[in-house]
């Protein structure tokens, strides 16, 4: 079942359970999904699943930003209905990957294509993002911000499994 399947399918259910939150959201979900495939290549376009996890990210940042306004704003009740949105908009993207994980991914990436210099980097970054690995593709990017002036470390770095995104972010 692919992602703008399941949204109907949950459209349905909303609409026999009578819960008006999560029918608003959808309908506003399955209309952002047929806008963004018309606007890809017409009236009778799908989306990948990919592309449908885009859109969906894009709704739920909408709703973070507006989360963030209401807070600021002193509108406690209009933030709380964007939470409950951010929700259930949230059951709809795929599980991010623990540190420990996105280390295997990128420790696997590394010794799979053999990556020792700075300039084999970018094809492994090119392999994660290929793998649908975008974020370890980022931690690489900032991590070599941080080390780049000895990319042999850095793939000793990630071989030994000393990975850690918040050292990353902080160096």
């Amino acid at each position: 079942m692919t992602l703008q399947q399941r949204v109907d399918s949950d459209l349905k259910e909303a609409m026999r359970a009578k819960d008006a939150t999560k029918l608003g959201v959808l309908r506003m979900l399955k209309s952002a999904l047929k806008y963004a495939a018309i606007a890809k290549s017409g009236a009778e376009a799908e989306l990948s699943d990919a592309e449908a996890v885009q859109v969906i990210r894009k709704q739920a940042k909408q709703r973070q930003d507006s989360i963030e306004s209401f807070e600021k704003g002193g509108r406690a009740e209009l933030a709380d209905k964007e939470k409950e949105e951010l929700a259930i908009l949230n059951t709809y993207l795929p599980q991010g990957m623990s540190s420990d994980e996105l280390a295997k991914v990128v420790r696997e990436t590394i010794a799979e294509l053999g990556a020792t210099s700075k300039a084999q980097m970018g094809a492994v970054m090119k392999a994660l993002q290929a793998n649908g690995s975008a974020k370890a593709a980022f931690l690489i990017a900032m991590s070599f911000r941080a080390k780049s002036r000895n990319p042999v470390a850095l793939r000793k770095y990630y071989i030994a499994g000393s990975f850690d995104s918040a050292a990353l972010r902080s160096g």
